[in-house]
Order: structure tokens, then sequence, then C-alpha cells
């Protein structure tokens, strides 16, 4: 197919997302639109929604989407290629686009045609800008911590009350997907939330002292309707879709971790034109950081493959733990590139415009966004005594 350009022509409402034979056109537009903002989208905490939409209508969001659905369906791997080329310049720009996209792909695998034929369209194409609000539904489906929401079936749909302190990717005209317990059970319920739903209010929150940029507001619910069009996955079914949306959320983020670590090997390969004479008495080197980022783009791309193959079934236990321990050994090489590349820089990586110290600080949030670097290895090691208790582990307990 011919690749889509920055200046192809506006599409007519509910077309398809153009799918790129290259990532050309995404890498023009990210030189175009992102790399003069990244500066400003780190320390004055600029929401970069024109890239954002400029990048849907590209077709960056609409790998994860179906074509009768808006997308184009290039599959979780054209996701992770995309957002890696956003990372490697801007790790906030980059979270966006896993917000959007893991928003879109929720949608997309629940049973819910209601709920894809009126919001996917739109936010494959980067018309509509979408959330993730699944932290603390994923922390607390896991015994960390208590759930913030609370559901209550009412007639036509169910009743949301509660406060999620942190979502990104949020604004008055956003949505995003949240799960919580439904009243008189444990099972959760999943739902899409307007953000311009009456019932819900997003307000500030704390500054950060790195991706400040990425619009992350707390969400108050109060007797918000959420209505059965809108559910995708009720209580009876949310064990299910839970197991089914699981570990590509979870893999996708390795997109943040190699954009993010080929931005640090590239620092280095800088500082080395003036500094490889001492550099060289470094513990890291560029090609023990080049060399596991090749490994591991090597195994995501695999396992997205494999996760594509069959999106609508829940993985086996063995893909869940090899997608559990990649993330894990992503958020490992993103420390130790950021810090490799800072002590590379040296003196001048401190300097408040050198990209080495924001590499350090974005760094940290690929080991402690959800699932965290302690998150992961506490469900590696849960499911690691599953399968040594039960040798032959149905796939429902992979999850």
């Amino acid at each position: 197919m011919t690749a889509v350009t920055a200046t192809a022509p506006a599409r007519p409402a509910g077309s398809a997302a153009p799918l790129p034979s290259d990532l050309a056109p995404v890498e023009a537009l990210i030189a175009r639109e992102l790399l003069p903002r990244v500066l400003d989208i780190d320390l004055k905490a600029e929401y970069p929604q024109a890239f954002l939409q400029q990048l849907g209508a590209l077709g960056g969001f609409g790998g994860v989407v179906a074509p009768e659905h808006g997308g184009h369906g290039a599959g979780l791997w054209h996701t992770l290629q995309v957002m890696e080329a956003v990372s490697r310049h801007c790790l906030s720009t980059g979270f966006l686009v896993w917000c959007q996209t893991a928003c879109a792909r929720y949608i997309q695998l629940s049973d819910n045609d209601a709920a894809k034929a009126r919001w996917l369209p739109a936010i494959a194409r980067g018309e509509r800008l979408a959330g993730t609000g699944l932290s603390n539904t994923m922390k607390s489906a896991d015994g960390i911590e208590p759930f913030r929401l609370k559901a209550r079936r009412v007639e036509g749909g169910f009743e949301i009350d509660g406060v999620l302190p942190w979502v990104s990717n949020l604004g008055e005209d956003h949505v995003f997907v949240t799960g919580c317990p439904a009243e008189g059970g444990s099972d959760l319920v999943f739902f899409v939330v307007d953000c311009q739903a009456e019932g819900v209010r997003v307000v500030e929150c704390a500054q950060f002292t790195a991706l400040d940029g990425t619009r992350t507001l707390a969400c108050h619910f109060k007797r918000h309707f959420v209505p059965d069009a809108d559910v995708l996955a009720p209580p009876a079914e949310s064990a299910a879709y839970l197991r089914r949306i699981k570990p590509g959320m979870i893999l996708a983020q390795m997109g943040m971790g190699l954009g993010l670590v080929a931005g640090c090997a590239a620092l280095m390969h800088e500082a080395n034109r003036t500094l490889a004479h001492v550099n060289r008495f470094l513990d890291d080197q560029v090609g023990d950081i080049e060399a596991p980022l090749a490994a591991a783009r090597a195994q995501t791309q695999a396992l997205a493959e494999a996760l594509q193959a069959d999106p609508m079934r829940p993985a086996p236990l063995e893909t869940v733990l090899e997608v559990l321990r990649l993330r894990a050994a992503g958020g490992e090489l993103s420390l130790r590139a950021a810090n490799a590349a800072m002590l590379h820089q040296g003196a001048k990586g401190y300097l408040r415009r050198n990209a080495a110290q924001r590499r350090l600080r974005e760094a940290y949030f690929v080991a402690i966004v959800t699932p965290a670097i302690k998150h992961l290895r506490k469900e590696i090691a849960r499911l690691e005594g599953v399968r040594a208790e039960t040798p032959a582990v149905p796939a429902a307990l992979a999850a």
C-alpha cells in the first residue's frame, strides 16, 4: 500500500484510518511537530494535543482497531513501533500514545458492538483522545491496594461513586476505560467513561517531576450513570475480559521502554564523539545497551504477534509469564540505559535543557508505572507458584 504522507487529504467521517507501509510519515511528523516541543512538554507541562491528533490522522493509533471500526488492524506490533518511534524522543508523548491505544484495545476486545461503533472510529483517528483508568483496577485485582470506585446495578446500567486519583491523557472532552467491583459481589464491571457526562468531574492533581505534560488528572464520580451500551464487560464476564486484555496492555508498554533505551544509546553515541577516550572506563558501553535492546525488541515483536494471532482468547500461562518477565526486564534496562547516558554525558547532563537528566527521570516512570517492577515481580512469583503446584494450568488462571 502506498505510504500516507503527513499532508494527506482529510478522510470522510467514518472512514478507516490509513495504514502506512512504513513509519516514514510518522517519523516526519515527529521531526516536524514533536521535536520542537519536547522541552516545553517536559519543563512547561505542555500537553501535545495537536501532535496526538495528527498522529491519529496518520493511522498511528489504528493498529489495535479493526477496519470495520475505523482502524486499519495492522496489529499490536505496529502500535509498539509507533510508540517506540515517539518515545525515542519524548516519553511523555510516548506514554500518551500508550494511553490512547490501550483504551482503543480495551474497547476492541470487548463483546460490546454498540460501544465499538460509538467510540472506536473517533479514537482510532485521534479525533477523540482517550486515557486508561485501569491502574487502580489492576493493582487492586492483584491485592496491592483497595479499589477506589464502586458500582451499583441500576435500571439500564450501573451507577458509579468514588475517586480515581491519577488518570492520564484526560480532558473534559476525553474518554477512558476503568473497572471496579459491582455491589453485592466480588466480580468487576468494566466500562467507558465520558468525561463530559453528568456525575464525572476531572480536577488538577499533584505536579510531577517528569511526565507532567501527560494531562494526568483526578476523576471524581458521584452517582455517575453508565448505560449498558458503554459496559465493556459486566460482572459475569469480567474475569474472562481481564484475562483477555491484561497481557497486551502490559506488553504494549514495552514501546515506551524500547524508545527510551534507544534514545539513551543515541546520547551515548553523541557523547563519545568527544569523550570516548574517557567514557571507555565506564561500566556500560554503547554495545552493552544496544545488544539487550535488540534482543528485547525481537522478543517484543514475537510476543505481540503471538497475542495478535487470537486476541479474543486468553493467552496461555507461559506466554503471560514471558510478557511479565520481558516487561520487568524492560524497566530494568531503561534504568540502566538512562544511568549510562547520564554518565556518558558527564557534567553537561545536569543542564536543564540537556536530554540526559530528562531521560533519567523518564526511566523511573517506566520502572514504576502500573505495573511497576515490584508489581511485576509479585505477579511472576504468584504465577510461577501456580505453575509449580499445577503442571497442567488451565488458561483461566493465566491472569
